[in-house]
């Protein structure tokens, strides 16, 4: 239920932001006077409703992370482990030149740590209580470093940006194939009929579905390069030690929120098909790109 309410609430965010946008850029309508399209303010309507869906979920990343993964915020350190944790990631956020993250576990028994935020001077690092509990302080050390990177690196604000690029251009062809079916061959000549809006939502699925090639192929480059970073940050060895025991444990099923998967620094197996749609590359590449470092 708090899935949905999250969800419900996300979508009102951006029907409302996205009408007072449009309404101070003077977009009532993307049909012209003679019942065309006026692909300019299509564009932009396309443009202000596909970036707010991805600047909104962006900006309450970190809060809705917390929701949804039952992460619990470090604010005093209680135990040994805990104050380990947060010394080792103050350490890492200073070496990358970032603020100091909000540092928190969240209840999994599956080794598995994400990063999210909408700025990399205001993010969060949360690990799983599985990963502390069974990997070494090296390896625990060098995911975090992992982690670290992502922010640093700005991933979590480019994917928000490509993923709004990619909703914009999806909408607008959705809606110029839309056009064309209701005039071309259902032959309407006033307005949009019921033609427009079944097509227009056919082709935004196909659309959609197919960007997410290019959306996911972005996801796993910045894996290579938060591997990187752990690499540098803490060590080569390290991080491919946690790398390879990951490997070993991914056939256990991965126990984050869906929408927090591509953040996670372990996504469980993926082939054949999937491997397109997957954010995060095979566990071996990832490997063999650190070792050939």
């Amino acid at each position: 239920m708090l899935r949905i309410g999250l969800f419900i609430l996300t979508n009102l965010a951006v029907l409302v932001v996205a009408s007072i946008t449009l309404n101070l850029l003077g977009v009532g309508s993307y049909l012209d006077s003679r019942g065309g399209l006026d692909l300019q303010n299509l564009l932009v309507f396309c443009a202000v409703f596909g970036f707010s869906g991805s600047l909104i979920s962006l900006f309450i990343s970190k809060w809705m992370a917390k929701k949804t993964t039952g992460t619990q915020i470090i604010t005093q350190a209680r135990n040994a482990d805990e104050h380990w944790l947060l010394e080792t990631t103050r350490e890492l956020a200073d070496k990358a030149g970032i603020k100091m993250p909000e540092v928190g576990i969240f209840p999994a028994q599956q080794a598995n740590a994400f990063a999210t935020g909408w700025n990399k001077n205001d993010a969060l690092v949360a690990v799983s209580s599985g990963l502390l509990q069974r990997y070494s302080k090296d390896e625990v050390r060098a995911i975090i470093g992992h982690e670290i990177g992502h922010v640093a690196n700005g991933d979590m604000v480019t994917l928000a940006l490509v993923q709004g690029v990619v909703n914009t251009f999806v909408m607008f062809f959705a809606r110029i194939i839309g056009h064309t079916v209701d005039r071309v061959i259902l032959k309407n000549e006033e307005g949009h009929g019921i033609g427009f809006y079944i097509t227009t939502f056919v082709a935004e699925m196909i659309l959609a579905f197919l960007a997410q090639v290019i959306v996911m192929w972005f996801s796993r480059r910045r894996e290579y390069r938060a591997d990187e970073a752990g690499a540098d940050l803490t060590s080569s060895t390290a991080m491919i030690a946690a790398l390879s025991r990951l490997k070993h444990e991914s056939e256990v099923p991965n126990q984050m929120p869906d929408a927090l998967v591509a953040f996670g620094i372990n996504q469980g197996m993926r082939s054949g098909l999937q491997a397109m749609f997957a954010s995060h590359p095979p566990l071996e590449e990832r490997i063999h790109a650190l070792q050939q470092r």
